[in-house]
């Protein structure tokens, strides 16, 4: 197999509003969660609102702390990471939310490269390039000068997506990326996300859409009464 990009070892994350050192048990959304997921593979997380995916995914990105255990993702230990180095965490990462975030006053080409810009790339050729390249994965090439409100909400998550690829990242954390679509736009969606593991890259995203789980059939973990279980996701 590949290499782990995403290592969990009896993990414990408290509910986004305990965040707090003295927060009881109680408060857990989720404990003793172990994980391991490596290069290429496409993951889905599946459970009722509530039941700690998002939490889950948020810790991966140190956006809420480990309540315990021992986590290791693209290489860096959360339980030793410093504040200062959440950026370089995050850009070797590409995450992808369900309201898109774009910049809504940039075009599609600005959007990409403030962040190449913001991200620490120099070179106006290979930031240039780097733009072509995953607006071209994304079938966005001919978009380039439109405003977010001129796209599709398909487009503006193909483009949220070609977003997360630009820093070449090990691995893409998605929070419901289809949940605005409709089906078809999800399938197409899903169709970019099988190709970015076809290149190596790791694809987690939670989904609530199990027609699409049973279209696109891989891994899936289910979330329920604070704990993780593999399950078997079967079309009728």
């Amino acid at each position: 197999m590949g290499n782990k990009v995403i290592e969990l070892r009896n993990v414990a994350v408290y509910h986004g509003e305990a965040q707090k050192r003295n927060s009881e048990e109680n408060d857990l959304i989720l404990s003793n969660v172990n994980l391991t997921v490596e290069e290429g593979e496409l993951v889905y997380l599946i459970g009722r609102v509530g039941s700690g995916k998002s939490t889950l995914l948020k810790m991966m990105y140190a956006e809420v702390d480990m309540a315990d255990g021992e986590a290791e993702v693209v290489g860096f230990d959360l339980k030793k990471l410093k504040r200062r180095e959440i950026p370089y965490l995050r850009r070797s990462m590409g995450i992808v939310f369900q309201d898109f975030q774009l910049l809504t006053d940039r075009n599609v080409f600005d959007n990409l490269y403030d962040v190449m810009r913001a991200t620490g790339w120099k070179s106006e050729e290979d930031i240039r390039c780097r733009i072509d390249e995953v607006l071209n994965l994304v079938n966005l090439s001919h978009k380039s000068y439109k405003m977010p409100f001129e796209l599709s909400g398909g487009e503006q998550q193909r483009l949220a997506i070609a977003r997360a690829l630009l820093n070449k990242p090990r691995l893409i954390l998605a929070d419901e990326p289809t949940g605005n679509l409709d089906v078809r736009t999800a399938d197409e969606i899903m169709v970019i996300f099988k190709q970015i593991t076809q290149s190596g890259c790791a694809v987690v995203m939670s989904t609530h859409n199990i027609s699409l789980i049973e279209q696109f059939p891989s891994r899936t973990i289910l979330f329920a009464n604070g704990h993780i279980t593999e399950v078997d996701v079967k079309g009728e």
